[in-house]
């Protein structure tokens, strides 16, 4: 993937690791499955370092959940745009029963993208 002006990352975040996809600004940009990583604060940073490798804007995107916003207001803290989703507000297909975390990410990274999400109030 050559170097973007933005990268959308979506997350799929669970109590003991986070499944993160994402995919280039550009129109002809495939989505990456970067795996998964712990919710440690390193883990996060490592994964924003190499991240800033591959685009001078990070936008971040998760669904809302049990396990709260301590992700957003990290994210946040440095300085880095992060959207908390209400997962009855992402757009599904009919035929997508399909649910793992992997597929759940690339979904998320590929509706930021295209701007069909709309962010739930922090409180």
């Amino acid at each position: 993937m050559s170097k973007d002006s933005t990268v959308f990352v979506g997350l799929d975040v669970h109590k003991d690791s986070i499944a993160v996809a994402f995919v280039g600004a550009g129109h002809d940009a495939t989505v990456v499955d970067y795996g998964s990583i712990g919710t440690q604060q390193y883990a996060l940073r490592r994964l924003v370092d190499k991240l800033h490798g591959r685009a001078a804007q990070l936008l971040f995107v998760y669904e809302a959940g049990p396990c709260g916003f301590w992700l957003h207001r990290l994210l946040t803290s440095w300085g880095l745009d992060c959207r908390v989703i209400a997962p009855s507000l992402i757009p599904r297909r009919a035929s997508d029963h399909i649910k793992t975390d992997r597929r759940d990410a690339r979904n998320l990274a590929l509706n930021l993208k295209a701007g069909t999400l709309t962010p739930v109030h922090i409180p």
